[in-house]
């Protein structure tokens, strides 16, 4: 479960720790988009994130008792990817902890904060037609690409993910950074954890009401019509053979 993350912040703390000189924010948001494909190559899920787990447990096609051990591994998997990129960066990571810049302007925040509920909702509205049964459907194996491709366009124009920040952050906690991390910014930690959840549940909505509502009608006319249509032919085949 770990894999996905660790390429992801190997991108960003390469990109950073480098000054720019072995990445930029394209890079980052490729690693993580083809990271995203590659974990669902791996694991056979097309679910990655707590907050799509949360949008598939509120329309019904997952149990919610999925979400809490999904919402763990998930973030239990950022947070291992984030303990091997420290092993890696180890020296860098400690140098530039003393040069950064802590100051931090609330204007931003509050248009971060935006940024990642429409993020969210963007990603969840995508990925709920990729996996809606009644959408156009993905041939079987591109799914995983499609969905990378996703995270790649998201990550191009906004949006985040609660596993993909809390993990990462317990652990730079416990390598040495203290509670600071949780603090930082006027708590903007809370951000990335419950913007995304509020983001999710308006994707879901906007899916619903435009798209996943009028397929499944259809779909589900269409499976009646069929339905009556046998039961039509089996009558029919029932009173040629009592006639004969």
């Amino acid at each position: 479960t770990h894999h996905p993350w660790m390429f992801g912040c190997g991108a960003v703390a390469q990109l950073v720790l480098s000054g720019g000189s072995h990445g930029v924010l394209l890079t980052v948001n490729f690693a993580f988009g083809f990271a995203a494909t590659l974990g669902i190559l791996v694991s056979g899920q097309a679910n990655r994130t707590p907050t799509v787990t949360f949008a598939l447990c509120l329309l019904g096609r997952e149990p919610w008792r999925k979400f809490p051990v999904f919402f763990l591994f998930q973030t239990l998997g950022a947070f291992l990817g984030s303990g091997i990129i420290f092993g890696m960066y180890f020296d860098a990571l400690w140098d530039y902890a003393h040069l950064i810049n802590k100051t931090h302007n609330n204007h931003i925040q509050l248009s971060l904060a935006v940024l990642q509920m429409i993020g969210m909702a963007a990603l969840i509205m995508c990925i709920l037609a990729i996996v809606d049964p009644y959408n156009n459907p993905i041939h079987r194996g591109l799914e995983a690409f499609t969905v990378g491709y996703v995270v790649l366009v998201i990550g191009l124009s906004m949006g985040f993910n609660p596993a993909r920040d809390l993990g990462p952050r317990i652990f730079t906690a416990l390598a040495g950074w203290g509670s600071e991390v949780f603090t930082a910014y006027s708590y903007w930690f809370f951000v990335p954890i419950f913007a995304p959840f509020i983001g999710a549940v308006v994707g879901m909505t906007v899916y619903q009401l435009m798209v996943g509502s009028h397929v499944e009608g259809e779909a589900r006319e269409k499976r009646e019509e069929e339905e009556k249509e046998e039961q039509e032919e089996m009558l029919k085949l029932s009173r040629e053979r009592l006639s004969a």
